[in-house]
């Protein structure tokens, strides 16, 4: 019964990734003439792309995805999302939960994938992390997104959370670049994903639900360079509270 099982789970993982791909290449010449709009109507269509391939991706692999929301969310207001990091699906999972223009911070590494790559760069902003330079850059051009009233997405943890609690530390960014822009804070919850694919196990991925908690917005007005620290763990204590009211299972 168990080999049946891990080879059913094979398949079925083998199934996920083809189909990825397979959407992918048929979505990819649309995505071309879109990149050739510039970065803000044409990145805001690239990513309209890459909502209708999750759109169609998730229901055929099982994976049922479901918003909700705490509050009511203004999807034409700019904030800077900040969600808990603790899933290589994480990034898929972006375009089924954020239905609205935005623009997520990842590594620039991935970039370089052929194909994928060339939908990510022209969908995110990229960052070499070990590069203070780049991380300047990078900054700069987030900042121009929110000026241009787009959305951005941070994952504030940097990298997967393998502490075995609900999160690991916090950097700065997402909070220096909301106190310097004067804008809002949402965190969003993302409490299904390490069930459905953990960190760690890229062909792990199994159906079932996929929810994402839209909590309330952090007002970040009058806030100055010296609340940052304040700021950043005013929004880790909210997350927190949320992961374990909902009791995701990652943490130990």
């Amino acid at each position: 019964m168990h080999l049946l099982a891990k080879a059913l789970s094979w398949l079925y993982n083998i199934y996920a990734i083809l189909l990825f791909v397979l959407l992918m290449l048929i979505l990819f010449p649309f995505v071309i003439i879109a990149s050739l709009a510039g970065p803000v109507w044409g990145g805001n269509a690239i990513y309209r792309i890459c909502m209708l391939w999750g759109d169609i991706w998730f229901p055929l692999v099982g994976i049922m995805h479901k918003n909700i929301y705490e509050s009511p969310h203004d999807k034409k207001r700019s904030y800077i999302f900040v969600s808990n990091h603790i899933s290589f699906l994480d990034a898929a999972v972006i375009v089924k939960t954020y239905r609205q223009p935005i623009r997520a911070l990842g590594k620039k590494e991935t970039a370089g994938i052929p194909v994928f790559g060339y939908i990510y760069k022209h969908a995110i902003v990229t960052v070499d992390r070990v590069s203070a330079a780049d991380r300047s850059r990078s900054v700069r051009k987030l900042k121009a997104v929110l000026r241009s009233g787009i959305s951005i997405l941070i994952f504030p943890e940097g990298t997967f959370n393998e502490t075995g609690s609900a999160l690991k530390s916090f950097f700065d960014g997402a909070f220096r670049i909301a106190i310097e822009t004067q804008t809002p804070i949402k965190p969003v919850l993302f409490l299904d994903v390490f069930n459905r694919m953990p960190y760690g196990k890229l062909l792990s991925l199994t159906p079932g639900k996929s929810r994402a908690v839209f909590m309330d917005a952090i007002d970040v007005d009058g806030l100055t360079i010296k609340d940052i620290e304040t700021l950043k763990q005013k929004v880790y204590a909210q997350m927190e509270e949320g992961l374990l009211h909902y009791g995701v299972s990652w943490v130990k």
